[in-house]
Formats: structure tokens, sequence, C-alpha cells
């Protein structure tokens, strides 16, 4: 096991605010630069100029290994008329079976499933047809009822080879359900655990009949699936870890990469386990799980800065470039290289750590050119008044450069406020230049990816907490009201244009899975739903 490190010095993300009694000689250079450019456009000086820049446009950003020189400015640009820069949109972790096989569909964390979306949608089928998927837990305030489906709570959606669909999903009855995605009946026996099934499971992506989940029981499993019932191949237990920090529960979404598992848990750490999965000579599925990484999510200056243990790994890990990055409740965001890990090997080191101030649980998103998104609320379990200076200094949702370090935040802005549960538990969708993302008091926004420009912010019912769906030019995002809305975002720097909603019951705080036509969400009323056009 790893001792916990010792944090390398702070590094503070810039605040974008000018010094104080400097803005008369801001203003007098400003008119010089200024008229000395009308001249030297008159006179043709700049065609050149111009023409480079042109040209420079249409080259693609600096990939993951460029330079620091190539990075762009810190400053988002002040320019409010700049489109969004177009995009190509990422596949599926998965290429040996069709599907969505786990939470935002990819490494990144930024594939959404695939369209189109119904035009004329209806509830087709509701699970459980009568009654709710409840069961009583304890929690920070008590111990209550809790019912259906909740954050992040995206179902897996699997397409067989004979055209059925399977979804799985965990629910608030402590069970995982496995059910018929055409009409909603059992498929196969559920898989009990001791607790809340929180949080979202993985299916392999490689077809191994494999199922990757974590429990309020303190569990983390490997399950098998092709036995008459879901069957338990292995299981961690969260407290076995003697420097447990917070908790005991698996809210991230596992990320199985080849014959490896990466998880972070509540009790505040990280895991890399190999699965050594193979079949037995009745062709049954086996693993044979060892943890070959296990490192802290804080360390000792997040404890001084914090003052509090409130520092649980609660997102769901990404990958990227042979680092994979985390945040936790303490608003450490750390990136370590794995790479020689996963190929076998046992050397692996922190290559980033920043700071943002406060509670992160929103899974971080990573576009094709390697920047992170990352969202972050304001704590509620514990008060943290030593962070509230970094919190008003740094927007709720940023964009980082980890390939700088020392200094690494390219813009942030403030979605969403600075009460307690203020801000951001939705993971930022990355669609086509911009970034989509709820904040907690009843809403969604919309930010450019390359300025950090707000676009536009629409109200809803709050708590938000669910990940926004883009998928062909619609969003998909709930409200706790029950209301399942669908906006068209074809013009992504204007206000969004309602196109349909679609009314369940109770809060909407887990992400929807599309899968052709179909879109499969729970809901906290208790039920998980199955919704498409109506079949003439």
């Amino acid at each position: 096991m790893s001792q916990v490190i010792d944090a390398p010095p702070r590094h503070h993300g810039g605040s974008h605010r000018h010094p104080p009694k400097r803005w008369l000689r801001a203003v007098i250079a400003i008119v010089v630069i200024l008229s000395l450019g009308v001249v030297a456009w008159r006179v043709g000086a700049l065609d050149p100029l111009l023409r480079k820049t042109s040209k420079a446009a249409g080259t693609p950003p600096p990939s993951p290994s460029a330079r620091a020189s190539a990075v762009p400015s810190q400053t988002p640009s002040p320019s409010p008329s700049a489109a969004p820069v177009i995009v190509p949109t990422p596949g599926p972790i998965n290429t040996a079976i069709p599907g969505l096989v786990m939470f935002r569909g990819n490494a990144t964390r930024d594939w959404y499933g695939t369209g189109p979306l119904p035009k004329h949608p209806q509830v087709m089928w509701r699970y459980p047809a009568s009654g709710g998927l409840c069961s009583s837990s304890t929690d920070n305030f008590g111990k209550r009822v809790w019912c259906g489906t909740g954050w992040t709570g995206q179902p897996n959606v699997i397409q067989r080879p004979d055209g059925s669909v399977e979804v799985r999903e965990g629910a608030y009855d402590d069970h995982y359900h496995f059910l018929n995605g055409l009409t909603g009946a059992q498929l196969r026996p559920d898989l009990v655990t001791g607790d809340l099934a929180k949080g979202s499971a993985s299916s392999d992506a490689d077809g191994y009949p494999l199922y990757y989940g974590g429990s309020r029981d303190n569990m983390l499993r490997v399950v098998a699936l092709d036995r008459a019932q879901p069957t338990v191949l292995w299981s961690y237990d969260s407290r076995s870890n003697p420097n447990l920090v917070w908790n005991d529960d698996w809210d991230g979404d596992p990320l199985q990469l080849g014959d490896y598992l990466l998880e972070g848990g509540e009790n505040s750490w990280f895991y890399v386990i190999r699965l050594h999965r193979h079949y037995d000579a009745k062709h049954l599925v086996q693993v044979d799980p060892k943890i070959v990484m296990e490192v802290p999510g804080y360390d000792q200056q997040l404890f001084a800065d914090v003052h509090d243990k409130d520092v649980s790994i609660e997102d769901s890990v990404v990958f990227s470039g042979g680092v994979v990055y985390f945040a936790n409740s303490g608003g450490l965001v750390q990136g370590w290289d794995i790479s020689d890990i996963l190929k076998g090997g046992t050397h692996y080191r922190r290559v980033f750590r920043f700071w943002n101030g406060d509670d992160t649980d929103a899974s971080i998103a990573i576009d094709q050119d390697g920047y992170l998104y990352v969202a972050r609320k304001m704590e509620e379990n514990v008060p943290r008044p030593e962070s509230f200076a970094r919190d008003h200094a740094i927007g709720s949702l940023m964009k980082l450069d980890p390939r700088k370090p020392g200094d690494p935040m390219v813009w942030s802005v403030q979605v969403g406020g600075f009460e307690p549960d203020g801000g951001m538990l939705g993971t930022p969708a990355l669609y086509k230049g911009v970034v989509y993302d709820t904040y907690t008091e009843g809403g969604f926004a919309a930010v450019d990816m390359k300025t950090g420009k707000l676009l536009w912010k629409v109200s809803l019912p709050g708590p938000t907490w669910m990940s926004p769906v883009p998928i062909g030019d619609q969003l998909l995002v709930g409200d706790c009201s029950g209301v399942l809305h669908d906006f068209s975002i074809k013009h992504p720097t204007q206000p969004p244009v309602e196109k349909w909603t679609v009314q369940l019951s109770g809060c909407e705080e887990s992400t929807p899975a599309v899968w052709h036509g179909w879109i499969y969400v729970g809901t906290r009323g208790g039920q998980i739903y199955g919704i498409s056009d109506p079949k003439t």
C-alpha cells in the first residue's frame, strides 16, 4: 500500500481581475494601439499578418503532447460573437459489443449514446408496473426511506446479437436490475446487495459477461452474468483499507480498461485492480483480481487547506494519454501516470495536482485535445470557511490544461451560487464546441469551450443533479418536478428551443441513456422507464 504523499506547493489559478488604479493607463494604451492599427490596416501593412492568422485558424488545436508554448491563453476571449469551435464527436469505449456500457460511454466521459431521439415520446413501459423500488438506509441525516434511482444512475444498454436489448441499472431497493429494453420485463434475476445501489455500474467493454459496480454496503463487486443468476466472483470491502478517511460507499462508475479496473471510493482512496479475466474448462467466465495500485485521493496540503476530512472520491475516474484523473470532495484534482501499471509494471507517479477549493463530485470530462472540464459545488456536510476565498476566485466550471501543471487554469466561470450544495453536480457534456451542464439550484447552462464565455442559462425546478445528454443537436435534461425535457441546440449560441417534454414520477437525479430511438431513465419516484415513439 502506498504511503500518503506530501503535496507539492499549491499553485493558484488566475482570477482574471485587473490590478486597481491602472485603468487610465490601460485606456490610453488601447487608444494608441487602435489608432496605430487603423493606420496600418489602411496602408495594407497588416495583410500578410491577417492572411497568416486566417490560415492558422483552420489548424487543429494542440495535441496532448504539445509544448506549453502552444497552449491557449489563460484569459477568455472578449469577443461576444465568436462561434463555438466545431469538434468531432468521440465514440464509445466498447468495440467488441454494441451498447452504452458505462457512465458517459468512454474513458474520457464524453460519449452519450446513439440516437435518434424520439419525436413524439411516450412512456412505453415502467418497472415495476406498480409500487416502487424502495428500501431504508442511513446517512448523515439519519435513517429514511429511499426510492427509485439516484445520482448518477445512468443505465447500461446492451444490444444483443438476436436484436434484443438489455437495460442494466442499480436502484435504491438495494438491487441491480436487468430488464428487457423493449418491454420492461425482467430478463434475469436481480443482483441483491446489502444497501443502496448508487452511482452507475459498467459492463465489460471487451465482451466478457462481467458487470462491475459498487453499493452503499461497502462492497465493490465483479459479477458474472453467464450463470443462471448474477454471481459475485470477487468483492472488495472499502473498510478493509486501514486508512479510510471519510466514508465507505462507492458512487463512482468503475472504468474498465482491458484487464484493469480503475475506481475511486468514498474511503478517499483510488485503486487499480488487475482482473485476470479468463474462462474455465466449462467456459464460464472467471477472474482472479489483484490490487496493483492503491493511492490516496488526498494529501497533507489538502488537509491544511480545507481543515476537515470530507475528502471522498465520488466522481467517476477518467483516463487519457496514460494518465488517470479524478477529484474529491475537498476540491483536489489529481492526475496519475499509470501507463507502466497498464503494461503489467509496478511504477506510477503523480503528474498533476490542482486545488479548486471545494466539493468536486461531478466527473471530469476530457476533450480530444486533452483539456479537462471540471465542475464544482459548495460543500454541505461540513463548514468550510477556509475555502470560501478560493471558491470565489475560481468559478464552479473550469477548463484546465494538465500540460501546464504549475498554472493549468485556461478559464473558469461561475454557474450557480455559493450556498451549501450550490454549484454543479452534473458531469459536463462536451458537444460541438460547447460545454453543457446543470447547476444544483435548478437549471442548466451553456459555455463556449474555447473562451469560457457563458452563452445562456435556462431555469428548471431544482435541485438539478443529473448530467445533460446531447444527441443529434438536441439536449436531454431532467428536472426535480419529474419532467424530462428535450431542447434543440442546433444554434448553440442562442437560448435553446424546447421540442417536447415527458412527465415522469419523482425528481430526476439519474442521467438518461439513449439507444436507437429509446430513452432509459430512472427517477426518485421509484420506477425505471422505457420511453420511445409509439409503434404504428
